[in-house]
């Protein structure tokens, strides 16, 4: 048996195998070294070469591999990605966007999701770590304060970012986020300009920077406009739409009520609004409501939700220019960016928060 060909017997009991490069050199009758060249797509090969290899690759049932590539050139070619959950808008929406524009350079992506669990989280970083990743991206859980877990990638030099959920202490890695505090001063004075006096914020825990910083753009524009902070009427907790339902309860359930909601995300402002129709509490008169995210269901729920856009596209891509200095720097002296890449956010005012009566449920 050759030692570049690896066999396996089935349960026929007939011999079959991986072909390799050497297969298709003897196939064609050029050299091992041309046919590692035109799958490499090497400039230097001619077009019609280049063809006739891809054709006996594909006649041969050719499969690169790609951990002994990787091992060779200590190289893998893949980034490894920590998400809380894929089916969460904005993260969905980073996710395109960064395989999409680390396809182009050559780069696959490896999606995890830890369920916003920081054991699985660890676990996930472990399998990325083992698996040879050239770098990795995360989000992390809400309940992520020891981020010891990824010195394993930055003591070894592997290049690490955090985006959006990230580290409140120093670390050494590359920060990208949006502006949180500024998102969350926006939606308020909006709601104090709208003539609101009596504002509820429900927030997440205080535990993940999202909810540090948008918990101080609210308490910042309320301070700025003379308003009090009713203790009773804000909350931090996981933002889904049932925790939402029991604190739009306890806000409603007394005398004093408020005028206004301000949302830190788009789930339980919508959960706000089926409240409010079911409680025949009329919204924006009655109840002005902003969320965050600009989820695509706040422009077509009724009435549509002003949220703060975080532009997740953009910060995608700006992930990705980070990386690709990353991956280009010195392994020794990788040149992380210390001050965080913050991406600007935008208020996008709809009709659950404007005056106008006919819009009104």
């Amino acid at each position: 048996m050759l030692a570049c060909q690896i066999f396996a017997f089935m349960a026929t009991g007939k011999k079959t195998y991986q072909n390799t490069i050497l297969d298709i050199a003897e196939a064609l009758r050029l050299s091992p070294a041309t046919i590692s060249r035109a799958l490499n797509n090497h400039p230097y090969v001619k077009e019609k070469t280049r063809k006739d290899v891809i054709d006996m690759a594909a006649k041969l049932g050719y499969r690169r591999n790609h951990m002994a590539s990787g091992l060779r050139s200590n190289k893998s070619r893949t980034v490894g990605l920590i998400v809380p959950r894929v089916s969460m808008f904005f993260h969905a929406e980073v996710i395109t966007t960064i395989q999409n524009d680390l396809h182009k350079q050559g780069y696959s992506l490896i999606i995890c999701q830890s369920n916003d669990s920081v054991s699985m989280e660890r676990e996930l970083t472990e399998t990325l770590y083992a698996s040879r990743v050239d770098a990795l991206i995360a989000a992390c859980t809400l309940q992520t304060v020891d981020f010891s877990h990824f010195d394993k990638f930055t003591e070894n030099g592997t290049p690490v970012i955090f985006y959006d959920r990230v580290p409140v202490e120093p670390y050494r890695a590359t920060i990208v986020k949006g502006d949180d505090f500024n998102g969350a001063y926006q939606a308020t004075s909006h709601l104090i300009a709208a003539g609101c006096k009596k504002i509820a914020h429900i927030s997440g825990p205080l535990t993940s920077n999202l909810y540090q910083d948008r918990a101080a753009g609210f308490a910042k524009a309320m301070e700025e406009h003379g308003l009090e902070l009713i203790p009773d009427w804000i909350f931090h907790q996981e933002l889904s739409a049932e925790n939402a339902m029991r604190a739009m309860r306890e806000m409603f359930a007394g005398g004093e009520v408020p005028d206004a909601l301000f949302a830190d995300n788009d789930t339980t402002a919508i959960a706000a609004i089926q409240f409010a129709i079911e409680k025949g509490i009329t919204v924006p008169d009655a109840l002005k409501v902003a969320g965050y995210s600009n989820d695509p269901r706040t422009a077509i729920i009724t009435p549509p939700i002003t949220s703060v856009e975080q532009f997740p596209e953009t910060v995608g891509k700006r992930i990705v220019e980070a990386l690709t200095a990353l991956l280009n720097s010195d392994p020794a002296e990788p040149a992380y960016i210390t001050k965080a890449v913050v991406v600007p956010v935008q208020l996008v005012s709809r009709m659950s928060t404007s005056t106008i009566n006919k819009n009104t449920i």
